[in-house]
């Protein structure tokens, strides 16, 4: 077919979104590891410039932006700067969240469900929309959508959080279908309970109990197993898979007792 189907992403460049800490963070050392040119971003620059300045010290690339995903015009000025630095975007991981449970008759559900549809949802097609004139320049050409298995299933008390993180599946589908003839790939994985700055307050018995409970591997997972699915969806010989919905979650969904 004369495709390159490489297993390597050394000198492509990747933005990952929400990258100061859990499987942001992971995400972007592991594909800075790989070789790739890595723009980490986040709410502090601070944060994740420490980041990145911790990457380049074992030689590889990597730099950090300050973004709001909430604000549209701070995602086109940091999308546009990170293509002019590493002279080009292959990938673009739309990774930053936010926690967003709220009971249904709570007199602040309507603000906790703007937030969460602006921050999991509006976020991704807009960083989408700001990255495809790059994308589109790309030999390979990758978009992978962190959502979550809330997207899947779902816990009391959390329709806000579990119908964007839905609508994250259903934006990849779509996006998939419309941008599949320009070999543009647009994926979705939907992590289970991950060890994360989000789990953190949950007790380790907790943990414990659920993980033994629910996922057919026993345990909660670590962020750099979300990482390398990631990884492994943005490598230039994934070209043949689009519009998928992974679930990196030990199980939690397949199993039913």
């Amino acid at each position: 077919m004369g495709l390159e189907l490489s297993r390597s992403v050394r000198g492509l460049t990747v933005l990952v979104t929400g990258a100061a800490s859990g499987m942001g963070r992971a995400t972007a050392e592991v594909f800075a590891a790989e070789g790739a040119n890595v723009a980490l971003t986040d709410l502090s620059a601070e944060a994740v410039e420490a980041i990145a300045a911790e990457l380049r010290g074992k030689g590889f690339s990597a730099q950090g932006w300050a973004l709001d995903v909430g604000d549209p015009a701070a995602i086109r000025a940091a999308v546009d700067q990170v293509a002019a630095h590493f002279g080009g975007l292959d990938a673009l991981v739309n990774n930053a969240g936010i926690s967003a449970f709220c009971p249904i008759d709570d007199d602040g559900y309507d603000a906790v469900w703007d937030r969460a549809v602006t921050v999991l949802l509006t976020a991704h097609q807009r960083l989408i929309r700001a990255a495809l004139p790059h994308l589109r320049r790309s030999a390979s050409p990758r978009i992978v959508n962190i959502a979550s298995t809330e997207a899947l299933g779902a816990t009391s008390r959390d329709s806000p959080y579990s119908a964007a993180k839905a609508g994250v599946t259903g934006l990849t589908r779509a996006l998939a279908v419309e941008l599949g003839k320009e070999g543009i790939t647009v994926n979705c994985i939907c992590p289970g309970p991950i060890d994360t700055g989000m789990t953190a307050n949950v007790p380790p018995g907790d943990k414990a109990t659920f993980a033994h409970r629910r996922t057919a591997l026993r345990r909660y997972g670590a962020p750099e197993e979300v990482a390398h699915m990631t990884l492994s969806l943005c490598l230039p010989a994934a070209s043949y898979v689009t519009g998928a919905t992974i679930p990196v979650d030990g199980g939690l969904m397949a199993r039913n007792a």
